[in-house]
């Protein structure tokens, strides 16, 4: 399955973005509770981030599963790495591991006050 237009268009997408996140919905406009906790996060902390809306495409929204192995969205990738979903998203920016992966992946970002 590696070799379908959603996995090409996936790594596309998270190989040219510094800050990806897959979700429902989009950030001016999320869909679901998880995914607009974690556009929250980021735009808390000014990262500058782009989004896929899964709920548009559903080959996207199956292939993103595939892809990360990961079974539940949004699912966030920085600089090509995945980081995780809504809560582990959620747990790192708590303990500040969040800002501490931005700053050694050399994403700009502002602190948390």
């Amino acid at each position: 399955m590696s070799d379908t237009p959603a996995f090409a268009r996936i790594q596309s997408e998270i190989t040219e973005n510094p800050v990806m996140l897959f979700m429902k919905g989009t950030a001016m406009f999320p869909q679901c509770g998880f995914s607009a906790r974690v556009v929250q996060i980021l735009s808390h902390l000014n990262v500058p981030f782009r989004t896929a809306n899964v709920l548009e495409d559903p080959e996207l929204r199956d292939g993103i599963k595939s892809f990360s192995n990961w079974p539940t969205i949004p699912q966030l990738y920085v600089k090509g790495e995945f980081v995780g979903g809504c809560d582990i998203v959620t747990e790192m920016f708590q303990s500040g591991e969040l800002e501490a992966l931005l700053t050694e992946k050399g994403v700009p970002h502002q602190t948390a006050a």
